[in-house]
């Protein structure tokens, strides 16, 4: 069917104003790498923390349960919250969500609930600016979609709309394989002061010629690089898609929780939370959907002979995502050292499960031992229905833990008061 004159007219405009748009974008970018000023307006967005919402929310957290002697209350409230990273001076937590927006979010009285939340570095034009990772020395680290930015003394320059950034690396993954699918990334930096990032991969489960672009880009893997990008790296592989991982303090080993093979049936394969002993290991994907579950698509192919089964296998489709090692002291000594896990919860079970948070004790040799649900409620298991869906849990400077929730756009503080 041919176009009219009034549709190529129209596609044309249109055209010209995404182009406009996208060199605004990175004039913007380029002068904020140079400290010059944006003209971007000084008020910037805030999003109010009293009223209907807050009530509403307060009153969804009288369903979660938790062990004896904690409490979870209302921090903020925070637009498609997603994963989360802690100034370390302030303590300012700064927030990331699968759209355009990334927030910084203040507790100005320290009363232990935030007084502000006011979009970050709003020049910048984000694209799923999901993961946050924050270094020793200052630096925030978001990664994209497609991209990974880095934000010198960010905690300094966040109350103003101009911010100093650098770009670290771009893209992450070939543009040709930039997907909707699995795209939303995490990072970390590790005991050796790298950069950690992982890259699900896009497909339930990818065609076989596929493997070979896939491994060497890093896609559906761990990749590791200097913090200015350089010596870039896959660092582990035969990964699906994980949304989620922490180093152990106790002896520098990378953790990560994988999301599985959709369409298998509602008890299978596992989720996973996996262990990095060394690097090069691969974890067995696409040959095994979850845990030791072979796939349909490559049930007739060899796997590998030293693929890395998880150390810990999750009930099917809850959707694990982000990950922390406790390491406070305000939680009781059980707690100490182990890990807390959000799972996001089903969206593909006959019957929901997941929408909590999960406790995942050590062992003295680093192994994993039997874990627990720490905090749940966010499911009404009678009727199906999502109540809140946690996506990360971190650490807050005083010991307690941050829980954040992309249903309600909302972040939980839990503390132990017993």
């Amino acid at each position: 069917m041919p176009f009219t004159t009034k549709q190529i007219v129209y596609a044309s405009v249109v055209a010209l104003m995404n182009a406009g748009a996208t060199s605004a974008a990175a004039q913007n970018l380029n002068k904020l790498q140079d400290f010059k000023a944006t003209g971007t307006a000084l008020e910037l967005e805030t999003v109010p923390q009293t009223g209907p919402q807050a009530e509403a929310l307060s009153n969804i957290l009288e369903r979660i349960k938790l062990p004896s002697g904690f409490k979870i209350g209302l921090y903020a409230i925070v637009p498609d919250a997603r994963h989360m990273a802690v100034g370390n001076n302030v303590g300012t937590v700064f927030v990331g969500t699968r759209k355009t927006a990334a927030w910084a979010v203040t507790d100005r009285d320290r009363d232990r609930v935030a007084d502000e939340v006011k979009r970050f570095a709003p020049s910048i034009d984000f694209k799923v600016p999901n993961g946050m990772c924050f270094s020793k020395d200052g630096f925030l680290y978001i990664v994209e979609h497609n991209r990974l930015l880095v934000f010198p003394a960010a905690e300094f320059f966040y109350e103003g709309p101009d911010v100093a950034v650098g770009i670290v690396k771009e893209p992450l993954v070939p543009r040709e394989e930039e997907s909707f699918n699995h795209g939303a990334r995490v990072c970390d930096i590790g005991p050796d002061n790298k950069l950690y990032v992982a890259q699900g991969q896009p497909y339930n489960v990818f065609a076989p010629e596929k493997m070979e672009k896939y491994d060497r880009a890093g896609v559906g893997a761990i990749v590791r690089m200097d913090r200015d990008g350089k010596n870039w790296e896959v660092y582990a592989k035969g990964i699906r898609n994980s949304v989620g991982l922490a180093f152990n303090p106790a002896n520098g080993e990378l953790w990560f929780t994988d999301n599985q093979v959709d369409g298998m049936g509602d008890d299978i394969p596992p989720g996973e939370l996996n262990r990095v002993t060394g690097p090069g290991q691969h974890f067995g994907f696409p040959w095994y959907g979850g845990g030791n579950v072979r796939t349909a698509e490559y049930k007739d192919s060899e796997p590998p002979t030293d693929a890395v089964f998880p150390e810990v296998e999750m009930v099917a489709h809850a959707a694990d995502l982000g990950m922390m090692f406790y390491t406070g002291k305000m939680f009781p000594k059980k707690y100490q050292g182990g890990i807390f896990s959000a799972q996001h919860g089903s969206w593909n079970r006959t019957t929901p499960i997941g929408a909590r948070i999960m406790f995942t004790p050590l062992n003295e040799d680093g192994s994993a031992a039997a874990t627990e649900v720490f905090a749940s409620g966010w499911l009404n298991e009678d009727t199906g229905e999502y109540f809140g869906r946690p996506v990360d849990v971190i650490q807050y400077l005083d010991g307690s833990i941050l829980v954040s929730d992309d249903l309600t756009g909302a972040i939980y503080r839990i503390w132990y008061d017993g």
